[in-house]
């Protein structure tokens, strides 16, 4: 790849290249996702859609990787928040001379989304005089094509491969002038420039980005009344949440980082807005727990829908019900685990050439869980979809065969070894996947009882058989009295998190699930924290959803006062703007994995209303 492209841009850049991951915030417009450190430099952001290739992706590869950076010269300050009810973010920076603020948006259009992608930088001066510095230094380690400058008569547009970026603004000091004629041009390749503030002073960026399609120049005035346009969208969908529950503010929060990861163009629900962010950090050596999350999981859409709907949304659940179902119709009607964006299925795993978030590689894009055995997907397909019967949805014809055949499906694979919940290598008889079949058994039978699907009398007979045998399997198998626990697979000493899912799921909220959950912490606690199943203290970070289905769990066996306290310690371990990531480091409190996660903040969510629905209960 070379050296650096910007000499100037290296001198925006923190000292070791990376910011820790706890410093971002994430701003989207339903079809992408960027990521901006507290210094306020973008390190992460595929233009214009999730799943195309990024080329910021500096979190991933700090030299080459490719960043906008803007920030004031010289030493400041800078403290953030998201306007109410906004994925908009305002960054109030402070120097020895002056106070600026930047707020920071993914536009999106009078009619919703924009059919190309438009990423508006205000800022706006508010005391004195503040001097900014600012690069846009695109990388393609994601690609094979090096970066290109190419002259329009319009002005300068970079080319990545593919992608396509033009860059307009007002009163933005641009360094590079318009070049004249047209062509390809070697240097430089990047947009930077440098303007000062004033009391009342507005200036703007706007980076505008394609995908092997024409550019759309905007007026940079327009975009700047497309900044409060995308503020009142926000809030407008903000004002379409019913939540007066505990823990508001947090719940708001996990509900628009959710919102952020829903891909509208087709409805699908992605996991993270990220690939490869490590698990461990292990002092620049490679890991074998690096993926790439920007699919959608099916398990992660059905928790996603649930929330939703829990919170009187329509349109969101309607479209990622409709979406996965497509999707599982188009695979031949067999369950998948999860999907791309738009609904294909992945091509296998690709390495790339990035070094690694703090040089942790490798950097991958796709998942080695794509052909893998969950049965738990079962469970997550037909509870999600008497969820959504019961929201007052009717379900079409061929959905109803589709999960009939589902339904016929788990009474036979429940007998099968899969790779359970955590996609582990190894098959075996994970407990909690057991209890997922019994699950989507029982939804199916709730789903036949409110006349939506309709099995034969020995379809029937047969599904509440398997229900009754995979609970006597799990009474007889999967219980250890020695450890007071369930344990991870039968004859192990094991303990699993992923048991405590099936508390709300209502398979055990009794003595054993109490037992199990005072056995999860006492072998996988750390503080309010657990990590996933025992033995990865010394693989990985402790999983942060893990805790929350602990608390969740604790309200579903009577210990509604602990539940609540745990649940306290919990939502303080947010950032500054109230996101969260996959995994947080039990020590140093440091966040580990993909971000902003979804599955994390499925679990802030759904805790939450477990526990209010309980609280007299």
């Amino acid at each position: 790849m070379g050296e650096r492209r910007s000499a100037f841009a290296d001198a925006l850049l923190r000292t070791d290249g990376y910011a820790d991951l706890r410093e971002y915030a994430a701003i989207g417009d339903g079809r992408t996702v960027a990521l901006i450190a507290r210094d306020g430099q973008i390190d992460w952001l595929p233009m214009p859609a999730l799943h195309t290739p990024p080329v910021f992706a500096g979190i991933v590869d700090a030299p080459l990787g490719g960043h906008f950076a803007l920030r004031p010269r010289g030493e400041f300050t800078s403290s953030r928040a998201y306007v109410d009810g906004t994925n908009v973010l305002v960054t109030r920076f402070e120097t020895s001379t002056g106070t600026a603020i930047v707020t920071d948006a993914l536009i999106t259009g009078v009619a919703g989304r924009l059919p190309w992608s438009e990423l508006a930088r205000r800022i706006d001066g508010i005391e004195g005089e503040v001097v900014f510095e600012w690069a846009v230094v695109p990388g393609n380690v994601f690609g094979t094509d090096p970066v290109r400058r190419l002259n329009s008569l319009y002005g300068p547009i970079l080319r990545a491969g593919e992608i396509n970026l033009a860059l307009v603004g007002f009163a933005h000091g641009r360094l590079d002038p318009h070049a004249p004629g047209r062509g390809v041009v070697d240097e430089p390749l990047d947009f930077h420039g440098e303007f000062a503030t004033a009391p009342g002073s507005r200036h703007l960026l706007c980076l505008c980005g394609t995908d092997d399609e024409p550019i759309h120049l905007p007026d940079p005035h327009v975009v700047d009344e497309g900044v409060d346009r995308t503020i009142a969208s926000w809030q407008s969908w903000s004002k379409e949440f019913n939540w007066d529950g505990p823990w508001g503010d947090v719940v708001q929060r996990s509900a628009l980082a959710l919102k952020l990861l829903i891909f509208s163009p087709t409805g699908a629900i992605a996991a993270a807005a990220t690939t490869s962010l490590p698990e461990r950090i292990t002092d620049r050596k490679r890991t074998a727990k690096n993926y790439d999350y920007r699919f959608a999981w099916v398990r992660d859409l059905a928790y996603t829908v649930d929330a939703l709907i829990s919170f009187g949304l329509r349109e969101e659940p309607h479209a990622a019900v409709s979406w996965v179902l497509k999707a599982l119709k188009g695979s031949g009607g067999s369950m998948r685990i999860f999907f791309e964006l738009d609904g294909s299925l992945s091509d296998g795993v690709h390495e790339m050439t990035a070094e690694g978030y703090r040089g942790v590689g490798p950097v991958l894009v796709g998942n080695v869980a794509s052909g893998q055995l969950q049965l738990g997907v079962y469970a997550d397909v037909l509870a999600i979809m008497s969820t959504y019967v019961d929201g007052g949805n009717i379900l079409d014809e061929s959905t109803s065969e589709l999960l009939l055949g589902f339904a016929d499906d788990a009474c036979i694979m429940w007998q099968k070894k899969d790779s359970g919940m955590w996609e582990l290598p190894k098959a075996r008889h994970y407990t909690s996947s057991k209890m997922g079949c019994w699950q989507a058994i029982v939804s199916a039978l709730k789903l036949a009882d409110a006349g939506e699907i309709h099995p034969s009398e020995s379809q029937r007979a047969t599904w509440e058989r398997n229900r009754d045998l995979i609970r006597e399997w799990v009474d007889a198998n999967a219980w250890s009295e020695e450890l007071g626990s369930y344990v991870m697979y039968p004859g192990s000493t094991d303990v699993d998190a992923s048991v405590l899912l099936h508390a709300p799921s209502g398979f055990d909220r009794g003595e054993r699930m109490s037992r199990t959950i005072d056995r999860l912490y006492a072998d996988l606690g750390a503080g309010p924290l657990l990590y996933r199943y025992s033995g990865m203290r010394e693989e990985e970070g402790t999983f942060t959803a893990c805790a929350f289905w602990a608390a969740s769990a604790l309200a579903c066996v009577g210990r509604h006062d602990e539940a609540v306290a745990l649940m306290e310690q919990l939502v303080a371990q947010v950032n500054d703007v109230g996101l969260l990531t996959e995994m947080i480091d039990a020590e140093s409190g440091d966040f580990l994995g993909n971000f902003p996660q979804g599955l994390s903040h499925l679990a802030v969510v759904n805790a939450a209303i477990l526990i209010d629905a309980l609280a007299d209960v």
